[in-house]
This record gives structure tokens, sequence and C-alpha cells, in this order.
């Protein structure tokens, strides 16, 4: 494997996973390796997630995959992201793996080719839960 990236280690302490409900409902985390956020625009209704990394470019690849572990393991994947550079972002109108995958575990490694980045879960559980309630989309 070319590289690997921890984006939580003992030499560089993380930030904690962050919600907030406006504009959109987002949720970060971020340290000194990447920072990674999802958001919902429930106008659209889309979720998105876009990894952002400080130093480097994500490799073209035709597919990228998320692994969970802890007590709920998961992995998914999809051939339906998009890379610029530094940043990697899917798009999607539902994202209930990835959420339950950020929930209900201890650790979350992010790959594409043979770049794999991994984030600590420790402290994201309430918050992926208030995520959870977005409001629904405005009606007339």
């Amino acid at each position: 494997m070319r590289l690997l990236i921890a984006l939580v280690t003992a030499a560089s302490p993380a930030t904690a996973w962050e919600f907030t409900p406006s504009p959109i409902c987002t949720l970060t985390h971020s340290n000194a390796i990447a920072e990674i956020t999802i958001t919902y625009d429930a106008n659209l209704p889309e979720y998105t997630l876009t990894m952002t990394l400080t130093d480097g470019t994500w490799p073209s690849a035709a597919t990228f995959g998320m692994r969970f572990e802890g007590g709920n393991q998961i992995a998914i994947g999809t051939d339906r992201h998009m890379t610029d550079g530094p940043t990697l972002t899917v798009r999607d109108s539902g994202f209930g793996n990835v959420l339950d995958g950020l929930q209900f575990n201890e650790t979350a490694a992010a790959t594409a080719g043979d770049l794999t980045i991994t984030a600590d879960l420790s402290d994201a559980a309430d918050r992926v839960a208030a995520f959870r309630q977005c409001p629904a989309p405005a009606t007339s």
C-alpha cells in the first residue's frame, strides 16, 4: 500500500464530531490530516459526504469504500464518487448505512485506490443521532 493516513493518532489530536442544524444539517470531524463533512439538504433531498485532505490528493479510483469497525461492523462501497485534488465527494438520496456506521462503531476507514484514511468515532454517536433528526423539507 503506497499511502496510509491515520486521521486520529497520538501525535495529532482530533477535533470532536460536531453537528449544526443550519443553514443545512451538517456533521463534521477534522484534524491536521483531513476534514470530513456530511450534509443533508432537505430541499433536494440529498446527502453529501466530503473528505478533504490537508495535504495531498485523492487518487483516481474506480470505487470508493468505507469500513466501519466496532459494535456494528459494516463495509460499503460506491462507484459514484468524484475526486477533485484533495477532495472526495459522494452524493446520494440515502445515507442510512453511512449513518449507522458512524453512530454504532468505534472507527471508520475510507479507501479510494491505495489511499486509506481512518477516523475515530468514539464521540460521534450523539451527534449522528441529532443529525438523523434533521427537519423534513418544507411543504406548502
